[in-house]
């Protein structure tokens, strides 16, 4: 104990009578040797506020080594630590965000609630993350920084935080996965991220989760049975409309005329394949999109190809429940679609395409937020 006192008064002295240099050699020598030692909290304390000093007016370089030396330390003082997670630059705050274990919940929570993305995507990356930390990460976090949490096993999510992944992977195949491979997702919440997953999804989570195979397989029956229900199974018509309907568009044939005279009459598997070939998009992702009681894929779907309204509420009204909407949801979908506009949705097609090519994954449509 007298020996690291008179060490630090050295220090000390060399901070207030030192030029900008020799501040930096004894900036390294003091992180140096408080690195090697063994020290209580209150020796950590004085070495943190001797490298506090010295640390002032340092540069980036300077800044980016101390967070490298000191990241991975057990003997990091916190209030240093601190400061260089709150660094704006990720060179510096990175290495500390994602190694230190002398960061407390409440810290990486502030951090994660102000720093840019590459903050929140290094505190992803963390050995262990508290669903303190969670719940931020997947509310303000970028589609990278909720892939990369969703994966870490050594992430830990409260309920809401499970339910901000559900609704984030509704337009995201691959996190679809990554979420449905946690083995600590609730059952529940399993059944419901199954029931709005593309048919790839289901499949690979099938082969990979065999302890929930009973869950996936009753979950694919309920929604295959309410399409079948309604329309019939697929087996009985579905390859003579897409025979139809293909010759129509080899044609030319096929346009909104066509598709509002099919959804008129609730001839729902011509309607799905219209969709699709005008579209370019996977039956199964326009099959859900119809039945879906979130509607936004069918307005986005209607508006990239320019429809008009009438042509719109026939697709409505042809997977509604019973064919019947209200008067007030009609309206509040008609605003909806009247905000929307026709390149963006070309976009949001775009971008689905663009991932399905990327993952070779179907997944839902994405809203017009994330496009």
């Amino acid at each position: 104990m007298t020996e690291s006192t008179s060490f630090l008064t050295e220090l000390e002295e060399a901070v207030s009578k030192g030029t900008a240099e020799s501040c930096l050699r004894a900036l390294w020598h003091a992180t140096d040797v408080l690195i090697a030692g063994r020290y209580s909290e209150d020796q950590i304390w004085t070495f943190g506020e001797v490298i506090g000093r010295l640390a002032e007016e340092i540069e980036h370089t300077a800044r980016v080594r101390l967070s490298n030396k000191l990241a991975p330390s057990s003997n990091a003082p916190f209030d240093v630590i601190k400061k260089l997670a709150f660094d704006d630059s990720i060179d510096v705050a990175g290495p500390v965000l994602r190694q230190s274990e002398r960061i407390d919940s409440k810290t990486l929570v502030a951090n994660a609630r102000c720093k840019s993305q590459q903050h929140l995507l290094a505190i992803s990356k963390r050995k262990s993350i508290p669903d303190t930390v969670t719940d931020v990460l997947v509310v303000r976090g970028s589609a990278e920084v909720a892939s990369s949490v969703a994966k870490n096993g050594g992430a830990r999510f409260s309920g809401s935080g499970f339910l901000h992944l559900l609704k984030r992977s509704e337009d995201d195949s691959i996190l679809a996965e990554q979420v449905g491979m946690r083995k600590d997702i609730p059952r529940h919440l399993f059944q419901q991220l199954i029931s709005k997953a593309s048919d790839d999804v289901r499949r690979k989570l099938g082969r990979e989760r065999p302890d929930m195979g009973d869950l996936i397989q009753s979950v694919v029956t309920d929604v295959t049975g309410n399409i079948h229900a309604k329309f019939g199974p697929a087996s009985k018509n579905y390859f003579a409309a897409k025979r139809t309907v293909g010759k129509l568009h080899q044609y030319g044939e096929l346009n909104e005329d066509k598709v509002f005279e099919f959804a008129h009459s609730l001839k729902f598997n011509e309607t799905a394949v219209s969709l699709s070939l005008l579209c370019n998009v996977p039956i199964d992702v326009v099959e859900r999109a119809l039945v879906d009681v979130n509607r936004e894929a069918v307005l986005i779907l209607a508006k990239a190809l320019n429809f008009s309204w009438s042509t719109t509420m026939s697709l409505l009204f042809l997977g509604a429940p019973n064919y019947r909407i209200t008067a007030g949801d009609l309206d509040r979908m008609k605003i909806d679609f009247q905000k929307l506009n026709v390149e963006t949705s070309k976009q949001v097609l775009t971008v689905y395409r663009s991932r399905k090519e990327a993952s070779t994954e179907g997944s839902a449509l994405p809203s017009q937020r994330q496009a």
